[in-house]
């Protein structure tokens, strides 16, 4: 994708300096130049937004719990260094660490084209949140959090996976669909800048011998001119 980005400038040079384009398709494929050199769309970066948001947002929820119950150095010792599946948080805050570190490194730093990466995500999330609240006990014991912290998590999973399969995906294929047809239409555009002009552009017919003659008498003969002006 680097490589890509970066021979954006030789490719459109090779074209133009074969062929000059009209104004609209030029300008045109210099926005989306401009678009490609930042090597991530904008649509990408809200969808890396979001990721983040979902990464703190589970955080602060955590936080907030451990804080409730009893205070943070305390709750962090039991839940934390004492861990249990039965009772415990922290694997809920994990999961996030999880979604965030695979969704950033797959579609951030490698920037891939394709739903695989969402897919293990969430098909993890959804798996690993249904069995926690199954077999653990926070419903019984965690109090609100015990409803809050799964729930959130999973809507936070679907939402990544919607964002990205019908918003990212699609606006940049359609995005590279409409910059193909654009240097398409840069290469079979007509020269505009004309050849050198040739004689036969300059080129007038000889004009007739009786016609010449008859202004040549009439110029030597003003009397004849005014004679057959008036008849």
């Amino acid at each position: 994708m680097d490589s890509r980005c970066s021979s954006i400038d030789s490719r459109l040079n090779g074209r133009g300096a074969g062929s000059v384009t009209t104004t609209p398709v030029s300008a045109r494929i210099e926005s989306y130049e401009a678009a490609e050199k930042k090597c991530i769309s904008d649509v990408r970066r809200t969808f890396c937004l979001f990721v983040t948001f979902d990464l703190l947002f589970i955080t602060l929820l955590w936080i907030i719990e451990l804080n409730v119950n009893g205070g943070i150095q305390k709750e962090l010792n039991k839940e934390v260094l004492h861990y249990d599946y039965n009772a415990s948080f922290f694997d809920i805050f994990l999961l996030a660490v999880f979604r965030f570190a695979a969704l950033i490194l797959a579609y951030a730093v490698c920037k891939l084209r394709h739903w695989w990466a969402i897919a293990v995500t969430t098909a993890v999330s959804c798996a690993f949140l249904i069995v926690k609240v199954i077999i653990s006990k926070l419903l019984s014991h965690g109090g609100a959090f015990g409803y809050l912290l799964p729930i959130i998590s999973f809507v936070l999973a679907w939402l990544e996976t919607w964002l990205l399969d019908f918003k990212v995906l699609p606006q940049e294929a359609e995005d590279e669909n409409r910059y193909q047809t654009l240097l398409g239409a840069a290469d079979r555009a007509p020269l505009l800048c004309p050849g050198p002009l040739s004689d036969g552009q300059f080129y007038s017919p000889p004009e007739s011998l009786a016609d010449s003659d008859e202004e040549l008498d009439d110029k030597h003969d003003p009397e004849k001119g005014l004679i057959q002006q008036v008849t």
